[in-house]
């Protein structure tokens, strides 16, 4: 039986609501030159509710990757929500971040890149982001974010009590001819769920602009297994 009351910030049940808040923050914020990243958790306490589930209330702390490690620290507290349902749903998040306007804006690297990718002649391809020694060229950057928020999409949905995603690899990107003046990326990412230590690959077709965000518009598990019919949750 799962602990109810406070829970140890550094262990594993606080660490992955916490993470599940974390893909929620990225699907809404992030962008080619921001992605959040989980620093610590201060405070997580879990309850069982009558509408039938298990509510994590938890305190913590992001810092953006888009800034590098000196990027300041958000404090952000959040309700987690994993219903018990016979068939999976989605994780229902709350989530409230202080000084989320406050934090510097990137809306000029936005606006430079977007017009750079958004041309016709513009034909991105790369696999392997980052590399098997985990370099990443500065032009990739940002598309490994924009990849990085795609996957959150993905992770916040197949989350559940049991898993902890987070985005391994990105095995490939390949510029898509645009579509209502939105930039057409679809993505191969290799997901890791850190409790089974399982590796699982989606395809991902997403866009993106400054003033749309992320969409991600269609999404396709690839099981490695040729008998497999349904993604493992």
């Amino acid at each position: 039986m799962a602990s109810t009351g406070d829970l140890e910030p550094t262990h594993y049940p606080a660490r992955r609501a916490a993470q599940v808040a974390l893909h929620y923050l990225n699907t809404h914020h992030g962008s080619p030159f921001r992605v959040f990243g989980l620093q610590q958790v201060h405070k997580a306490s879990a309850e069982d509710v009558a509408a039938g589930g298990r509510k994590y209330k938890l305190d913590f702390s992001v810092t953006d990757w888009g800034s590098g490690s000196a990027g300041p620290a958000l404090r952000c507290s959040a309700d987690v929500l994993f219903p018990r349902t016979e068939r999976h749903s989605a994780p229902k998040v709350e989530l409230h971040c202080e000084a989320l306007q406050q934090i510097n804006s990137t809306a000029q690297e936005d606006d430079a890149f977007y017009q750079k990718y958004i041309s016709p002649d513009s034909t991105v391809s790369a696999r392997d982001i980052p590399d098997s020694f985990g370099n990443m060229s500065e032009e990739m950057q940002p598309f490994w974010r924009l990849a990085r928020v795609a996957a959150s999409f993905i992770m916040l949905r197949e989350s559940s009590e049991n898993t902890e995603f987070n985005m391994a690899k990105v095995a490939s990107i390949t510029q898509q001819e645009s579509s209502e003046e939105q930039l057409m990326l679809e993505f191969v990412v290799l997901l890791h769920d850190f409790p089974s230590q399982e590796i699982v690959q989606w395809k991902l077709l997403a866009s993106w602009s400054p003033d749309r965000g992320v969409r991600v518009l269609q999404t396709e598990w690839q099981p490695r297994c040729p008998h497999a019919t349904k993604p493992p949750n």
